[in-house]
């Protein structure tokens, strides 16, 4: 089992530092009974100078607040608080290469009345990618994505990911490294906490909004495609089109940019280390370390800074 924290860990819990071992929680919360919360991944890096930034701190935040709203939980903090406190909470834990937890929770209440009030904690703590760095077996799920009519499916929302935690605890039972899944009509979606691309004849494809969660790292591949003048569509896909595709990867910022080797049986016939998505994932490192002055990447959107 993974440890997140120490006896000298720190993490920021309502606008105070407090020992992780410390910090407490109503076991009354709406957020444990219901998963009624919200919550944020983020990644920051060791740059080539030597500083510590937080890749597009200020997006995560504002989607946050943004995901709080479609749930209607009140939040009540600002952007530059929250990524002033987070680098804080990085420094306190001597950390520059970390994976950040911001999670909004609810209030003790057992009824489904809106709250008047909410409660936000920043964790902090070391993780490799993801889902590793070699190229993964994929299996198709058995589960799909939740209707968006059912959800507000563009919220980052805690009880969102009961379904990504049975499909890939389904697919790695069944000797895959994770799963795909699809949405209600069969078409394509995501992973368990990953957005997807896949490439055929020189151009990316990617599932259009509407039955995924609008990922930040998805949206940074779609740039990172537009400054190196790679081809790039968004839309419904079929798995036979995926399974026909050269090359496939997962996109998220606790996964990165990681390739597939296969989908269900079918092996993927385009040499990965040759191709545009291979392109995009060392595009994408230079661009969160910011050393894309050493490729031919030019950054048109800074890091986020405290």
């Amino acid at each position: 089992m993974a440890s997140y924290y120490n006896e000298h860990t720190v993490l920021w819990l309502n606008g105070e530092f407090v020992k992780a071992s410390e910090a407490k929680m109503d076991l009354y919360s709406q957020s444990l009974h219901y998963g009624y919360s919200v919550f944020e991944g983020i990644r920051s890096y060791k740059n080539i100078h030597g500083e510590t930034k937080i890749f597009k701190a200020k997006e995560h935040y504002e989607r946050l607040a943004e995901s709080s709203r479609l749930m209607n939980m009140p939040y009540t903090w600002t952007v530059d608080e929250l990524i002033a406190a987070n680098y804080e909470v990085l420094k306190r834990n001597n950390m520059q290469d970390a994976y950040i937890r911001p999670v909004v929770f609810a209030p003790a209440n057992m009824s489904f009345a809106k709250n008047t009030e909410s409660f936000i904690a920043i964790q902090v703590w070391e993780m490799q990618p993801f889902l590793g760095e070699k190229l993964l077996r994929i299996k198709t799920s058995s589960y799909q994505r939740p209707n968006p009519k059912g959800f507000n499916i563009q919220a980052k929302a805690g009880g969102h990911y009961v379904n990504s935690i049975l499909a890939s605890q389904e697919a790695k039972a069944a000797g895959y490294d994770e799963a795909l899944l699809t949405d209600m009509n069969g078409f394509i979606a995501e992973g368990p906490g990953a957005n997807i691309f896949f490439e055929k004849e020189g151009t990316l494809f990617t599932p259009a909004l509407g039955n995924i969660l609008p990922g930040i790292t998805r949206a940074t591949v779609l740039e990172l495609c537009n400054e190196l003048d790679i081809p790039v569509e968004e839309g419904q896909y079929s798995l036979e089109q995926l399974k026909e595709a050269d090359t496939a990867f997962f996109c998220g910022t606790a996964a990165e940019v990681i390739g597939w080797e296969s989908i269900d049986e079918t092996k993927f016939p385009g040499n990965w280390n040759d191709s545009i998505s291979k392109k995009i994932q060392t595009a994408y490192k230079d661009r969160v370390t910011e050393s894309s002055q050493k490729s031919k990447v030019k950054s048109k959107n800074s890091l986020a800074s405290a």
